[in-house]
């Protein structure tokens, strides 16, 4: 982490706007794509069905953000909801919003590489032998790219399209652990904490609007007003009406008594 942190700073010495909008089209690849709709919504809650080809895509683009397998990422969040700002969640703020943030990686169990013991909360990834085996080896798409983007455009691009660009989505996606359950608005009466905040869904595709995610878990629409801006949901519709997707999840909320009447 000090290494990675460390050639990030480095990389922005180097900045151009070319660098830029290459990092930003890979953040969008691989936090966005990876994460955002791989990991969490497809991989984790099942909230949409799409051809193995595309889930496999999205399994290898979360890889790239240094944040594990699919495996140790989705048993970690299930455990997550399980727990959810209680005993035995792996990263609540109420232990400490420095706990929450990334203590719980540097000092907590490491089982970014525990396949077998992670398996148990995700048995229906761990039956299949490609996500045992990207879990296992979740750091060499990040080699590869690193190898690519170097015979491409030298040192300054891997400075930023992978450590900038890594660095960057660890602390977005790390904000969702900490900040969505500290910081913002509440709009269900949830078991935790969660919180809707709208400038982290900014930097997560979506991803901040919390609380509604831990009210409606399977839902693949996290931002469920007008208002609250969800680019991974807007994507799903999208692949959806080209064929890619299927079996869309979408929560279906109780309308107002007020928005009852006038439709009356």
């Amino acid at each position: 982490m000090v290494i990675f942190h460390g050639l990030a700073i480095l990389g922005l010495f180097f900045f151009t706007w070319k660098l830029f909008l290459i990092t930003v089209a890979l953040y969008w690849a691989t936090t966005g794509l990876g994460i955002s709709l791989g990991y969490h919504r497809l991989h984790t809650h099942r909230s949409f069905k799409t051809p193995i080809w595309l889930d496999y895509t999205f399994a290898v683009c979360g890889s790239l953000t240094l944040e594990g397998g699919p495996i140790s990422w989705v048993a970690t969040h299930r455990i997550h909801h399980q727990k959810s700002d209680h005993e035995g969640d792996p990263h609540s703020p109420r232990d400490g919003a420095w706990w929450a943030h990334v203590g719980w990686l540097l000092f907590g169990e490491a089982n970014h590489s525990n396949t077998v013991g992670m398996s148990k909360y995700a048995p229906d990834l761990a039956k299949k032998p490609f996500y045992v085996w990207l879990n296992n080896w979740h750091w060499v798409p990040l080699v590869c790219m690193a190898v690519v983007l170097l015979a491409f455009g030298g040192i300054p691009l891997v400075l930023w399209g992978i450590f900038i660009r890594v660095v960057f989505g660890l602390h977005a996606t790390w904000l969702v652990n900490s900040a969505t359950h500290m910081w913002g608005s509440r709009r269900f009466n949830t078991r935790d904490d969660s919180r809707n905040n709208w400038w982290v869904a900014l930097i997560t595709f979506g991803e901040g609007w919390h609380n509604n995610h831990h009210a409606h878990p399977t839902s693949a629409r996290h931002g469920l007003a007008w208002y609250e801006f969800d680019p991974s949901w807007l994507l799903l519709k999208v692949l959806r009406k080209v064929g890619l997707v299927s079996a869309v999840q979408v929560a279906k909320l109780d309308r107002s008594p007020v928005a009852e009447r006038k439709a009356a």
